[in-house]
């Protein structure tokens, strides 16, 4: 009898070891939600302003020179551009001699891995074309090779050639789960990246012919822009 007065005793005013222990979990707990708040991952790049962005594209550079829309068929639009990019900026150039080269720039400022840069593999088969084996290549960019990718798409009324390169953070991907992991890298380092695509095309049969084309155009494109559209295509 004696006992059961001291618990309830006890529980009326408090026990000590019961408030010591609550004490030390409560700290434990907060202290673990501080450092969890203080990993969370930033958004390293401001937004970028629409027409700013597509000033920063030139409209020529060596031998090259951009033509409206209208003069040539473009490759087959993105659906979920709206939704994915901040910015996208399509183009088309021709030079004497050369094949006419279709330009596709697209930028966001956040890849948090839900809305990501997604790949063209993916809208051209929705545009109705067939697609090769995607060829891992490399894009000179000023002396540095980008990691880059080339496919053919058919088409029911043309053949194009294709060349890409993404870029997340410092990454440049080639295939989703290489896109996934650079985006879970960068978060663990505390950032939310930024992602460009520069995607490239010729109407061509000729594959290894339109490859070397693209790869030349590419390297002039981007030593002709200006200096902040040449951050956000090379890291």
């Amino acid at each position: 009898m004696a006992r059961a007065d001291n618990l309830d005793q006890d529980s009326r005013k408090g026990s000590p070891a019961l408030s010591r222990r609550n004490f030390i979990i409560g700290g434990v707990l907060l202290g673990a939600s501080g450092v969890a708040f203080a990993r969370q991952p930033e958004v390293v790049a401001p937004p970028m302003d629409k027409k700013l962005f597509e000033s920063l594209v030139p409209r020529r550079f060596g031998n090259w020179q951009s033509i409206t829309a209208s003069e040539v068929v473009l490759p087959p639009p993105d659906a979920l551009s709206d939704r994915l990019y901040d910015n996208l900026v399509t183009r088309a150039y021709t030079a004497p001699g050369e094949d006419t080269v279709m330009l596709l720039l697209a930028y966001n400022n956040k890849q948090d891995g839900v809305l990501q840069v997604h790949r063209p593999e993916v809208c051209y088969p929705v545009g109705g074309f067939n697609l090769s084996a995607t060829r891992p290549v490399y894009l000179d960019a000023g002396g540095q090779e980008i990691p880059a990718n080339f496919f053919t798409a058919v088409g029911p009324d043309r053949t194009e050639q294709v060349a890409y390169f993404t870029r997340l953070g410092s990454a440049y991907p080639r295939s989703w789960a290489e896109q996934r992991l650079a985006v879970v890298r960068a978060n663990l380092a505390g950032d939310i990246p930024d992602g460009m695509m520069l995607r490239v095309s010729v109407l061509n049969r000729n594959a290894d012919a339109s490859l070397a084309q693209l790869e030349e155009f590419t390297n002039g494109f981007i030593a002709a822009a200006p200096p902040r559209l040449r951050r956000l295509l090379v890291a």
